[in-house]
């Protein structure tokens, strides 16, 4: 479980009874994030808090697909597929992890188009370099907040 190719069954019913919703799956998140925090500290490469972050998903049992392309569709047209999403977890939270000093608004604009092109309620930006993890957590939301 945790591929990139592969989202188990559980993620890929959605909303439908058993599924985990939004909330719980990004307690679960941010937990396993500080745990990565915790063991590995600020100052590494993103693909090195990336692979961490998935060890940890799957120790707690999270269904995730990772790097996951985000096409871009016009009317009845995919017109490109170039964008990808550092982690959808549960098939109801994306995930983009960074490892940069101060978090730039075009981080923000990201997310916020991975939200709006998936129809996923919720997202999170998790900045690993930083001295304490709480400060490199941002959420955001794009659907109403019963949903979550």
């Amino acid at each position: 479980m945790g591929t990139k190719a592969a989202m188990g069954t559980k993620a890929a019913m959605g909303t439908k009874a058993g599924a985990v919703r939004p909330n719980p799956a990004s307690y679960k998140i941010i937990g396993a994030a500080m745990k990565v925090h915790s063991a590995l500290g600020a100052g590494l490469l993103e693909s090195a808090y990336e692979k961490a972050l998935c060890h940890q998903l799957t120790k707690i049992g999270l269904q995730f697909r990772r790097q996951v392309p985000i096409p871009i569709e016009l009317s009845d047209a995919t017109v490109a597929t170039g964008f990808k999403a550092d982690f959808i977890i549960e098939n109801c939270v994306v995930v983009e992890v960074k490892s940069v000093e101060k978090l730039l608004p075009v981080h923000r604009t990201q997310l916020l188009s991975y939200l709006k092109l998936t129809k996923l309620p919720l997202g999170l930006i998790l900045n690993f370099n930083v001295a304490h993890m709480r400060e490199g957590i941002h959420r955001y939301i794009n659907a109403p907040e019963s949903e979550l």
